[in-house]
């Protein structure tokens, strides 16, 4: 597994001498843009990636003449340039759980009135690559490419208890190392979430991403060990508890099988 932070080292704690350090931290600068961010200056990428400025300056320099940085020499700042476009519609396009995915998210989501997505790991966070939502629904919209943290939702907490308790321990290690004394609220949660897994099927997040959202989901894990997760939630004054328990989970869980099956006979 590649570490999530900083030089990656072996078991013996050596710094890995096939890590490319300068093509690592291009692309530290490329994930320093949010969704909405416009321009960032070498200063704000700085404090994003704790990288040092003077390598910025070049990093940034070089993103820029390759087309995956575009710069405003009237702002004297960058933003993502159409070469990050092109790479994202790539992965997605070719993402062949989507394409099976895409169509039984839709029927899910009309037919329970939640939101319903499809979301991979990024780090400590997890990120949509598809999302279905009923049209009347305009709180809880997600767009491709919109992140949501693992520890706290249902996603999350459903990708973790898909992983090998080892794999697990490694990302609490991380949380413990980031959320200091929240961690303790964090790990009781995914304890929770293990055990919900083991006789439901399922895990859920009952206010604790959003005081306002509920939210129910299942993880995937295809053959050649990608894990997805599969979610379904709202805002809680429109879905309670009770309905995403007994009305939206056994349908969630039906949808995953039928994608796994799918996916198998490709």
């Amino acid at each position: 597994m590649n570490t999530l932070t900083g030089m990656p080292r072996d078991k013996k704690g050596e710094v890995d001498r096939k890590f490319v350090e300068a093509l690592a931290r291009g692309l530290d600068i490329l994930r320093a843009f949010n969704p909405g961010d416009g321009f960032l200056g070498n200063q704000e990428i700085a404090q994003r990636t704790g990288l040092a400025k003077s390598s910025i300056s070049r990093l940034t320099y070089t993103l820029t003449s390759l087309g995956y940085l575009t710069y405003s020499k009237r702002l004297e700042k960058y933003q993502l340039g159409a070469g990050v476009l092109a790479l994202g519609y790539a992965f997605v396009s070719n993402l062949a759980i989507r394409q099976v995915a895409n169509p039984l998210m839709k029927d899910l989501s009309i037919e329970t009135g939640t939101s319903v997505g499809l979301a991979d790991r990024d780090r400590l966070d997890m990120i949509y690559v598809d999302h279905c939502a009923p049209k009347d629904i305009v709180t809880f919209k997600k767009e491709i490419g919109d992140k949501i943290p693992m520890a706290t939702t249902a996603a999350g907490r459903a990708y973790l208890v898909a992983l090998s308790e080892e794999e697990r321990n490694f990302f609490m290690r991380h949380f413990k190392e980031k959320l200091g004394d929240k961690f303790e609220a964090v790990k009781a949660g995914v304890d929770q979430a293990l055990e919900n897994y083991e006789k439901f099927g399922y895990c859920y997040s009952w206010g604790d991403w959003e005081p306002d959202t509920t939210a129910i989901a299942v993880p995937l894990k295809l053959t050649q060990g990608q894990i997805y997760v599969f979610n379904a939630g709202g805002p809680a004054f429109r879905l309670s508890k009770e309905f995403l328990r007994d009305e939206v989970a056994p349908q969630l869980k039906s949808m995953v099988r039928n994608i796994e099956a799918t996916l198998i006979r490709f």
